[in-house]
């Protein structure tokens, strides 16, 4: 991704995102960045704050920094150096993709006169303060399109149709690669996993250790694998101690290779509570594991139940019924992941979604743009 000059003959697309620390809208931000720059268009990225755990996957990434203050003065001129800057690269296109970098880029592209102006709503918003979510409704009707990853997200943010356009999160080529499991497996042994950071009470880790419980009274060979970290662990791992779940019960941390743990087990569990599309299924999905998520937000839209996965409510013994019925069944479990792959392959590859973007920036360039994008534009075409 170059942080340089223009290239003559490529239309300059910037993206932007809040941070690049550990979480489904930074992974995406990555993947899509990376996808994007082997197509027709140079990417510019950027950030708010330029830490993170994917930072070496964009070391030339730019920082905007806003202050402690998204209204203060420093974060005014951040949107006024934000301006200069895509005014120097000759941007064609600017996406946000966060809510904090929808308020910092979408006024600053507006400013430096950017011909397409692309906000992401990522999340239900149900979990937003009704003015955290007001506002953002505001900042959306200065854009020329807003980018949902869920018709779920889309439909809760009141919007007209034709500033929303759905795209889902994609699926890197190596999603599909076989990994090595994380774990050995062990003769007799099933095991169940849940990946999800350990910062939120909304990820549901009381309910998927829950839901173990009552698994382990009628299937004792059951094993758990919980990948993530987070500031609530000490009080997930105090609740697994309180359901004699400590043996059972592997934690495993932060893990970067998530297609190695998922090797590791015998079936994926997203008990969420609220979701707009999850990163975690998809990945499940690819690596060929039956999924069991609760029917929440836009896990409707990846999961069709029992044919690509299954759907449940929120309670832990309907998770446990479902999770229980899989462990049960190995045909079950075969026909399930692979009908599950080969959903993943034909919607979720990256290839697939990248061209998705590239339709919708192209598509609203000939009418934004001005002669000398449109001419290049038009050498593209």
């Amino acid at each position: 991704m170059s942080a340089g000059s223009p290239i003559e003959g490529r239309l300059g697309l910037f993206m932007m995102a809040d941070s690049l620390h550990t979480g489904g809208t930074e992974r995406q931000f990555v993947t899509m960045a990376h996808a994007l720059a082997g197509g027709i268009f140079q990417v510019h990225t950027a950030c708010l704050s330029r830490a993170g755990a994917f930072l070496d996957q964009l070391p030339g990434i730019e920082e905007f920094s806003p202050g402690n203050n998204l209204f203060g003065l420093q974060s005014q001129r951040t949107r006024f150096a934000l301006a200069r800057r895509m005014r120097q690269l000759g941007v064609a296109v600017a996406h946000a993709f966060d809510f904090y970098a929808n308020l910092m880029l979408i006024p600053a592209a507006r400013m430096a006169r950017v011909p397409v102006v692309i906000g992401s709503h990522r999340q239900l918003g149900d979990l937003m303060t009704s003015a955290k979510f007001s506002l953002q409704k505001q900042m959306f009707r200065l854009c020329d399109r807003v980018v949902c990853n869920s018709q779920a997200a889309a439909d809760r943010l009141g919007l007209a149709q034709r500033k929303l356009t759905v795209i889902p999160n994609a699926l890197p080529d190596a999603a599909f690669d076989d990994a090595a499991p994380s774990l050995p497996r062990e003769p007799g042994k099933l095991r169940v996993g849940m990946v999800a950071r350990m910062n939120d009470p909304v990820k549901n880790h009381r309910g998927f250790l829950q839901m173990a419980a009552r698994v382990v009274r009628n299937l004792p060979n059951a094993e758990f694998v919980v990948a993530g970290d987070g500031p609530l662990r000490p009080e997930i791992e105090g609740l697994a101690a309180q359901l004699e779940l400590t043996s059972r019960t592997k934690f495993l941390g932060d893990c970067r290779d998530v297609p190695a743990v998922l090797a590791s087990v015998d079936v994926l569990v997203q008990p969420s509570l609220s979701e707009s599309l999850s990163n975690v299924i998809l990945e499940g999905m690819a690596a060929g594991l039956p999924v069991v998520a609760a029917r929440v937000g836009g896990n409707p839209e990846l999961i069709k139940d029992r044919e690509t996965g299954m759907l449940t409510g929120l309670a832990e013994e309907e998770l446990a019924s479902a999770v229980s019925e899989l462990l049960r069944s190995p045909e079950l479990r075969k026909r399930i992941g692979s009908s599950a792959r080969a959903e993943a392959q034909r919607k979720y590859r990256v290839s697939s979604v990248r061209q998705q973007y590239e339709d919708l920036y192209q598509s609203l360039l000939p009418s934004k743009a001005g002669a000398q994008e449109a001419r290049k534009l038009a050498n593209l075409a």
